[in-house]
Order: C-alpha cells, then structure tokens, then sequence
C-alpha cells in the first residue's frame, strides 16, 4: 500500500485503463495523410526527404535523376566541405590521425595544414579534462545501464560549470563545441565503466587518455583491459569515426540540432537533444539491432556456408515468423541511398582486413551473404522500383565485436563521432540567423461541447 490507499495491482489496473483511453484518442484515420497530402515523416510519396533547409556542410547524394525528372537508382556519393568521402578515408592512409582533421574539416570548411592541426589537437587536449569531482558527483551517481542517458545527464550537467552558458554568439558556441567534442569520449568510457562496476559487479578502474594519441587509440586503450590494441584496430576505428561524423542536415539527430538551435537554446540542451534522437532504434541504435540479428540468425544456422539455409532463415525473418517479427533486414536499405552506401562499403573493406587479423573470415563471409541474398529478397518481396543496399549499420557492429568493443558502447561511439557533425550544423543554423523551426500539424478531430463534471 501507499498513501493512496490503492495496492501495486490495483494501480496498474487503473494506468492499463488509461492506456487504452490514450490509445483511443490518439489513432488517427490513415486515409486523412493521403487526403492531407502530409508528408509522414517528412518524406513525399516516394520516399524522397522534404526539403527544409540548406546547407554547406555535406552532401548526400543516394539517387539521380532521369530524362523526366523521375528519381533513379545510383551509387551513393558522401561529401564532407565538398571534399568526397573516398578522398578523405584515402588521404589517411599511414597517417595515425584522421577523425581529427574531419573534425576541423567540418567545423572551418578546409582540412588543416600540419601547423592547424598540431595547434587544434593542443586546443582538443586542453578542452579534455572534465571539471574537479565531475566523474565522482555526476557520472558515478545515479548510474544508467543505457550509456546514452548518462551522455545526456552529464553534457546537460555541463551546463553548471559554465561561466557563461547561455551566450549563443559564435565565440561561445565554438568554444562550447570544442569542450563538449574533446569530453565526451572520456563521459562515454567512465560511464561505461561505473556501469559495468555497479550493475554487473566488475571491478572498477578507469584508465586516462594518454595525450599522445589520437581518439581513436585512446578509445581502446581506455576500454581495453590490458590497454593493448594493433595498429589495424586504430585504423579501422579511427576509419569509423570519420565515416560516423556527418551525413547531411536531413538524418534525424542532426535535423535536431537545427531544430532546437533555432529557438535559441543553449549548446548543451542542443546537444542534449541531438543525443536523445540518436538513442533510437531507427537511428543510432540500429547497429546493436544488425548484431541482435546475427546472433538470431547463427542461433538458428549451425553451418554458415549453406545457402539454402541462409535464404530461407531470411524469408522467415522477411515473413516476419523469425527474429522481431519486423519483417526487416536490419542493415538494408536506407532513406538516401539506393544502390550504395559509400559509408559501407568502406567499412565493409576494413572489415574484411581486420576479420583476416582476428580470424574471423568465416564469419565475414556469413555477414557478405546476407548482405547479397537480403538486398536480392527485400527487392522482390516487396516490389520495391528501386534498389536496396546495405547501409552503414550493417557492417559496424561487426567491425565493433572484433575491436572488442561492447555492445553498451556501439551508439555512444556513434555520438562520439557525430557531436562534431552537429556542432557545425548548430554553428550553421546559428551564423544564418533562420527563423524558428515549426512545420505544420493538420488538425483532424472534431469540436465538442464543454460538459460540466457533475453532468458528466
């Protein structure tokens, strides 16, 4: 019992009945969206995203278009300042830092010279360190089991040890992006650390970032046990940062950004936002949705090389009778790109490399088949006049178990790699000085009479 004198049943009696009020008044009629001619999603009819914005920052190309304007399936086109996205990952190679000139690159519009980014990374190492008692009176208090809501908790918690939070000039934001980009990695791993302390009963230690590495080595060796990684596996992660940094003003955290930057808010409850959005399922989380798939699928294939059993373990699951019973191949298809996603196959190529290092092929072969009779399968079961293609979710979860990196982490990296993403586009929605984001909703209920409660 408790002070309202209802027991624990009784009360989940009562919220169950509100559920089905909420549940009642909520539907709407989904013949009035074709009526509306509403956008769902922000999307038209085929699929295409509205048009709500512009921007210098990247560019996104997934189709082209025909002789009578129709849209076409193409080979997918990533730009970062107008630089492609092969370009970019080529001009790393033998280089130990990557993701950091992405960063300047998407933040001043131009990659740096040796002296710019020698002076940026000394700029990155003094933003680093987080305020005095931080990870003892905010990250280890109140610990999360999902690591996205302590990213959350303490970027918003940030806000207090700010002398000057709210100004939104470009001066202050600027320096407000570049603490929040150079802390989150360690918010991320601390966090992840205290969880696995107080929840899974682990020991708890938390090893420093040493400033002689780049992000991409100070994430392994910090979540390492024995600190130890190969010059491959900082290579690949430091090729997923970069392909995980920016991707357009139109995904759904970044368009976030915009959204709350255009009212004015401060950095932190923007980037607080943008996290929110990028917890889900359907975005930053899909990844840990393909791994949850796999392991589905290797529980029920004992032998990885048939392919009958592979294609018809993947018509179950397209049947919705397997897996989630979605009906989707987690990894397939994406709402820009039709026949590729440049993002992918990169990542698909430091895949197969590090699955030879870690012995893995047989394993990567598994991901390659599915890839091919999924792509092959979706397009005929659903009838779909375009080409489907696996995205870059598909391939990183694998690439994440093989660098030893925990599944609680998959998204965290993801946003560890994005916040610089959305710190240009906040910086971008800011210097235009646009008006308040604030599409429009069709009402479609009806006006009733007010009837007083004793009539009731």
């Amino acid at each position: 019992m408790n002070n309202t004198g209802l027991d624990k049943n009784e009360i989940e009696s009562k919220i169950n009945r509100l559920v089905e009020l909420s549940t009642i008044s909520g539907k709407i009629d989904k013949r009035l969206y074709a009526e509306y001619d509403v956008k769902q999603g922000l999307r038209d009819s085929a699929g295409k995203g509205v048009l709500t914005g512009l921007t210098e920052i990247s560019d996104v190309i997934g189709s082209a278009t025909g002789d009578k304007g129709q849209r076409i399936s193409a080979e997918g086109q990533l730009y970062y300042q107008g630089l492609n996205i092969y370009d970019i990952i080529k001009g790393f190679e033998g280089k130990r830092f990557g993701f950091e000139e992405t960063v300047y690159l998407l933040l001043f519009g131009k990659l740096p010279t040796n002296p710019e980014l020698k002076a940026f990374l000394k700029i990155l190492e003094s933003f680093r360190a987080l305020p005095q008692e931080f990870t003892r009176d905010i990250i280890m208090r109140a610990t999360s089991k999902n690591i996205m809501n302590s990213l959350q908790k303490c970027v918003l918690t940030l806000y207090s040890y700010d002398s000057n939070p709210d100004d939104i000039s470009i001066n202050n934001v600027l320096r407000q992006s570049l603490s929040m980009i150079a802390k989150l990695p360690l918010i991320a791993v601390y966090s992840y650390r205290t969880y696995r302390h107080y929840h899974m009963g682990d020991n708890l230690y938390i090893r420093n970032a040493q400033s002689d590495l780049s992000l991409a080595e100070n994430l392994l060796q910090m979540l390492h046990k024995d600190g130890k990684f190969t010059e491959l596996e900082a290579k690949v992660l430091d090729a997923a940062l970069v392909l995980h940094a920016e991707h357009g003003g139109g995904n759904n955290s970044t368009f976030t950004t915009h959204v709350v930057s255009s009212t004015g808010t401060d950095s932190y409850s923007a980037m607080a936002a943008s996290l929110g959005s990028l917890t889900g399922f359907k975005h930053g989380g899909a990844n840990i949705k393909v791994q949850n798939m796999f392991d589905d699928i290797k529980g029920h294939i004992s032998n990885w090389k048939d392919e009958g059993a592979i294609k018809d373990y993947l018509q179950k699951i397209i049947n919705k009778e397997a897996f989630d019973k979605s009906g989707l191949i987690y990894g397939i298809g994406h709402a820009v790109y039709t026949m590729s996603d440049p993002r992918a196959i990169i990542l698909k190529e430091y895949a197969r490399k590090l699955a030879i290092e870690k012995g893995a092929e047989e394993e990567f072969e598994l991901y390659e088949k599915v890839e091919h009779f999924g792509k092959e399968m979706l397009t005929e079961s659903r009838s779909l006049n375009k080409a489907v293609c696996a995205n870059v979710d598909f391939y990183s979860g694998f690439v994440y178990n093989m660098l030893g990196i925990p599944k609680e982490m998959f998204t965290p990296l993801f946003a560890i790699s994005r916040i610089s993403g959305w710190s240009a586009h906040r910086i971008e929605e800011l210097v235009n000085a646009g008006k308040i984001i604030r599409p429009a909703y069709k009402y479609v209920g009806h006006h009733v009479d007010y009837v007083p409660r004793e009539e009731r």
